[in-house]
C-alpha cells in the first residue's frame, strides 16, 4: 500500500503552489534541471511513448530569443526566469517504441498514420509537461506556465533540425517572486464539474 503524503507535501505540490509571473535573482542549476527530468519521465504516458521534447533555455541569450516570439505581456516572464522550458513533441514518436515499448510491436499501430501519431504526440506530451511542472514543484522550485506565443516561429527557431518536433507551450521555472502574483482564482468544488456514477 502506497502512503499518503503529508499535508506539507500536498501544500507544495498543489494547495499553496501558484503560477508565477516574477522571478527572485537565484539561479537553477543544472542538477536541478536533470532531477526534474528524472522525474517527470516516470510518468505514464500510453505505451510509454515518451513524445515530450522540452529545450530548456537557461542561457539569456537563449530566453531573450524565446521571448522574441513571445505576445508583450509574456516578454518578461521568460526574460527574467533562471530557466523557461519549451514543452514540445515528436510526431514521429513511433521510431522510438521499440526499445521504449518493448513488449508488443507498438511502432506498428502508428506507422503510416501521421494523424493518429500527432494527436498521440500532444496528448502524452501534455501530460508529461504537467509532470514536469509536479516534479519542479517537488524540486523546491515554483513554475510559470504559459502559452501566448508564436508557436510556429519557435518550431522553427528551435527545433530546426527535427522536422518532425512541435513546440507546444513553454514553462518558467525558478524561485517565484510572491509579490508578483494576485489572490489565487476562485476553484470549483467537486459538485461543479464532477458526475459520480
Amino acid at each position: 500500500m502506497t502512503d499518503i503524503l503529508s499535508d506539507t507535501a500536498l501544500d507544495q505540490l498543489f494547495r499553496e503552489a501558484r503560477s508565477f509571473n516574477g522571478w527572485h535573482d537565484k539561479p537553477v542549476s543544472d542538477e536541478q534541471i536533470h532531477a526534474i527530468y528524472e522525474l517527470l519521465k516516470m510518468g505514464p504516458t500510453s505505451a510509454n511513448q515518451q513524445p515530450g521534447r522540452f529545450i530548456w533555455c537557461k542561457s539569456q541569450e537563449s530566453r531573450d530569443r524565446l521571448a522574441s516570439h513571445a505576445s508583450e505581456g509574456n516578454q518578461e516572464k521568460i526574460k527574467t526566469a533562471p530557466v523557461c522550458v519549451i514543452i514540445g513533441y515528436d510526431i514521429d514518436f513511433h521510431e522510438n517504441l521499440p526499445w521504449l515499448f518493448p513488449h508488443a510491436d507498438a511502432k506498428s499501430w502508428f506507422e503510416g498514420d501521421e494523424d493518429a501519431r500527432k494527436e498521440s504526440a500532444f496528448r502524452n506530451s501534455v501530460l508529461q509537461g504537467a509532470y514536469l511542472m509536479l516534479a519542479a514543484r517537488a524540486v523546491g522550485l515554483d513554475c510559470g506556465p504559459m502559452s501566448g506565443f508564436d508557436q510556429d516561429a519557435v518550431t522553427k527557431d528551435f527545433f530546426a533540425d527535427q522536422p518532425k518536433y512541435r513546440a507546444d507551450w513553454l514553462c518558467s521555472i525558478g524561485h517565484g517572486d510572491r509579490s508578483t502574483i494576485f489572490d489565487r482564482s476562485p476553484r470549483p468544488d467537486f459538485d461543479k464539474f464532477n458526475t459520480l456514477l
